[in-house]
């Protein structure tokens, strides 16, 4: 192979390089004249080869930017590669697009600089990536301040209703396992939501209840904070029952149910433990303790609703009414 052979086979390779490449490569001259144009910046900017080719690069250039065009030939001229610097461009459609560029000096085969090569890149999804992870860690910072808040009412709470360090000690990390418990679920979900059913299976798996406890309702996606209050609803009724109830006695039986009612203008999630005990004695838990606090106040004050506890001898019924807009994640449409 001769040296023009050699030459032009080396050229070719370029060529296919440059045709099959996904970022935009634009080649122009000193006066900011562009002579060729890459498929991936047709694809880019929105123009074809023949409308561009000959016209000025400055028309993918914003009004307020144009001065970078100005630094940028300076800079050719005198030899220098401009590394790659983030700035915007205009397509032809007149919208914006992010982009990252580099610009190299083009020699003709005297080593005379003649032109430019430009190398675009699209940022539009690393620059939308980037927006997600702020948000995400805004979100994050967020949502640690509120848990740290729901352990320090949890931590003070308890405080106030234990006689000892031990059952201080114990309550805590019982409480704080049944916060950590419904976060795994939404983790499960990236923070999304998380599914009532399988909350609740999941507060209640501490607790030995086979054949005592039915769970019955339709597929409901919770939002985040609906799945930490009713969560830790869930796990106070279920250590009620564990001291006072069927939970206790093994005798008996505790149904947990919910339905959709109200009309479509106002639906409301109707939740209720509903549990009957066989046993020949049952204690009634005072209106004082933190699950009361819990049931009664926390719970359905955070979810905009209202609760009912129902307590006899034979019976504890806990019911929470509340707005399901208030109760439901919008990650999916559930089938009610």
């Amino acid at each position: 192979m001769n040296a023009d052979e050699e030459h032009h086979l080396v050229a070719a390779r370029l060529a296919a390089i440059v045709d099959s490449s996904f970022d935009a490569i634009i080649s122009k001259d000193l006066n900011s004249i562009i002579t060729s144009w890459n498929p991936a910046a047709e694809h880019f900017f929105g123009y074809k080869a023949e409308e561009v080719i000959g016209k000025s690069i400055r028309i993918l250039i914003p009004e307020s930017h144009q001065s970078e065009e100005d630094e940028i030939i300076s800079r050719v001229r005198a030899g220098e590669v401009v590394e790659s610097f983030e700035t915007l461009r205009v397509r032809k459609d007149g919208s914006f697009i992010p982009v990252s560029l580099t610009v190299s000096p083009i020699k003709d085969e005297n080593g005379r600089i003649v032109g430019a090569s430009k190398i675009a890149r699209d940022i539009t999804v690393s620059r939308d990536n980037e927006r997600r992870i702020r948000l995400l860690l805004r979100e994050v910072n967020h949502r640690v301040k509120n848990q740290y808040a729901v352990m320090m009412s949890i931590i003070r709470e308890t405080a106030k209703r234990t006689q000892s360090v031990e059952e201080f000690q114990r309550q805590i990390n019982e409480r704080i396992a049944s916060l950590a418990s419904s976060h795994d679920v939404l983790v499960s979900t990236d923070w999304k939501g998380g599914d009532l059913r399988t909350l609740i299976n999941d507060q209640l798996k501490p607790f030995k209840h086979d054949g005592l406890i039915t769970v019955d309702g339709p597929q409901l996606i919770l939002a985040a904070p609906a799945v930490l209050h009713i969560g830790m609803a869930m796990h106070e009724l279920a250590t009620n029952s564990a001291k006072y109830g069927v939970l206790a006695s093994s005798q008996g039986m505790i149904t947990i149910s919910w339905a959709i009612e109200g009309s479509v203008d106002e639906e409301l999630l109707k939740l209720r433990w509903d549990e009957t005990n066989n046993a020949p004695t049952v204690k009634v838990e005072q209106k004082s303790g933190f699950g009361y606090v819990v049931l009664q106040r926390a719970t359905p004050l955070a979810l905009r609703g209202t609760a009912q506890i129902t307590v006899n001898d034979e019976r504890r019924m806990w019911e929470l009414v509340a707005p399901l807009k208030e109760c439901v994640s919008d990650m999916v449409d559930n089938e009610l």
